[in-house]
Order: C-alpha cells, then structure tokens, then sequence
C-alpha cells in the first residue's frame, strides 16, 4: 500500500508545482470531500479502510429491556465532527472536539471509562480513517478531472 502511495505521490507532485496555490487549494479541497464521502460510507457500513468488518457492538440493555441495534457513529461521521483541512500543499481529515476523543479510543482500541462515574472498558480496535485503493483511486481521477478542465 505504501509503494501505491509513493508511486502517486512521485507522479503527482510535477503536476501539483505547476499549479497556483488557489489552484492547490481547490484541488485539495475537492480530494478531501471525497475521500471524506468515502470514509463515511465505510462508517456506515461498519467496515475500516482495509474492507473488515469492525468488531460487534457490545451487547447491553437499554431502557424497558430493549437492545441498542443502531449502527455505531450516526453521528460522528457527520460533517459536523468530520472535518476536512485543507491548505496548497496538504489536505486532511481530522474530528474536532470531543468527537476526536471518542474517535481515537475506537480508532486505536484505547481503554476509557464508560460514562464519568462509570467503569473502565477496553474498546475494541475499530479503524474509522485511512487510506483504502480505491482512495488512491479517486484522487488520481481528480488530479486528472482538475488537470483536463
């Protein structure tokens, strides 16, 4: 995966010098709604950037005995916590605030307490980032959209 990624970045960087940083900016801003849609999609369906499944929601009981069946990070993986950093040289994904807490403990399967006064809790490794092939597909297609326009 990495030589993938070198191999873009050794083709990319000609093409990106030409350009005029407004021109960067744009192109890496419209790279990072992308790979921001892909990576909410994956959330969604529960999957890391490698295509696995995330380990299963903890079974637990909620009020009146019912079971909590929703799908992890409704919330989280929306706009409004996901945010994208853009600058002519870079682009990125990145949570703000609270979320990027909660974000890391699942992302890298930290322990952390339940609720405040609540017991501590070895969360499982759920990758929420990262870089997948078809990530490094899409910013190909949109080097090549931007360039041919």
């Amino acid at each position: 995966m990495t030589d993938d990624i070198d191999a873009l970045a050794d083709w990319v960087e000609p093409i990106l010098r030409k350009m005029e940083p407004a021109e960067r900016r744009k192109l890496m801003k419209d790279i990072s709604r992308e790979l921001r849609r892909e990576n909410q999609r994956r959330m969604k369906e529960q999957q890391g950037p490698d295509g696995q499944a995330w380990a299963p929601r903890k079974p637990r009981l909620r009020e009146r005995g019912r079971i909590r069946k929703k799908a992890m990070f409704s919330k989280l993986r929306t706009a409004k916590y996901l945010k994208i950093r853009t600058s002519p040289d870079n682009a990125g994904l990145s949570f703000v605030g609270p979320a990027g807490r909660i974000a890391a403990i699942h992302h890298y399967g930290l322990r952390a307490k339940v609720d405040k006064n609540g017991p501590v809790y070895a969360y499982p490794s759920r990758k929420l980032l990262g870089f997948a092939k078809s990530d490094l597909e899409i910013i190909t297609d949109k080097v090549l959209e931007h360039v041919s326009l």
